[in-house]
């Protein structure tokens, strides 16, 4: 089963996404929200699993700054806009009951998204994730207050085409336990080859404060239906406390131990994520 590839153009932009799985299927839609400096592909290995198993599941590549094309509007260029562009694409797509899952930046994106309308969503999956005023974590709130500026920015991605700068402690080395180099490299590429690309990754930067992040986390309180949180319990960014407490904030939440891994889950335990996104189906 192969992905098929779509663009399609929303009030808040142009937006690139890819489809997998049957498109008459029973399940509800699987809608994939990756963070910033990679794309829908961090979630490759799960949406096949799925897949397989006759979900239909979407993913976004979200103008986070490894996108090919630009989105064009700066007024998207923040949390809350990149929210109400994911938004877009399910009302585009007639999308409802809606699974939906994401990491990391995608994390603050999709609670961002729920507190500013929850409408469609009919659950909720998280991996390790920004949460309260942890947006971004250690080390990367230093490396992002630096690349706000366009030309910084691509001083601090400069060198990140050697292997071993990229896949150490400050860069995708922290976030995953074997990085593919191909993969991590190409996540790279755009905002490293285009200034285009790199003057919205850098906007978006910008428009990233903690302290509104700290306002909508507790607000989860108001969503009401299944919510999972499988956290790599390895991660030392998005550390296992900061998972436990966001998931207190919903009142119908799980939290799900895996073991070794790392902030992305899904590339370290594709299978449990995929094994919980199937499971919050039955709660």
């Amino acid at each position: 089963m192969e992905f098929a590839t779509s663009s399609m153009e929303l009030p808040e932009g142009r937006l690139r996404y890819r489809v997998i799985g049957p498109e008459d299927s029973d399940h509800p839609p699987v809608v994939f929200v990756h963070g910033f400096l990679v794309d829908g592909r961090l979630w490759d290995a799960v949406a096949r699993r799925l897949a397989e198993q006759g979900m239909r599941c979407y993913l976004p590549d979200l103008p986070l700054g490894s996108h090919v094309e630009p989105v064009g509007r700066p007024a998207t260029l923040s949390p809350l806009g990149v929210a109400r562009l994911v938004r877009s694409l399910l009302a585009e797509l007639g999308l409802d009951d809606v699974t939906l899952v994401g990491n990391d930046t995608g994390g603050a994106i999709c609670q961002f998204l729920l507190d500013d309308d929850a409408t469609g969503v009919g659950r909720l999956v998280l991996t390790n994730c920004d949460a309260h005023d942890t947006f971004p974590p250690f080390p990367f709130n230093v490396l992002f207050r630096l690349a706000r500026s366009p030309r910084a920015a691509r001083a601090l991605l400069a060198p990140m085409s050697w292997r071993a700068l990229r896949h150490s402690p400050l860069g995708f080395g922290l976030l995953v336990r074997d990085p593919d180099p191909a993969l991590t490299m190409s996540w790279l590429e755009p905002a490293r080859m285009s200034a285009a690309i790199r003057d919205e990754a850098a906007l978006f930067l910008r428009a990233v404060d903690p302290a509104e992040l700290a306002r909508v986390s507790p607000r989860m309180s108001g969503y009401g239906r299944p919510v999972s949180l499988v956290w790599g319990m390895a991660d030392r960014c998005f550390t296992p406390a900061l998972g436990r407490r966001l998931a207190a904030a919903f009142p119908d939440a799980r939290f799900i131990e895996v073991p070794g891994a790392r902030t992305f889950v899904s590339l370290d335990a594709p299978d449990v994520v995929a094994r919980e996104v199937v499971a919050v189906l039955d709660r």
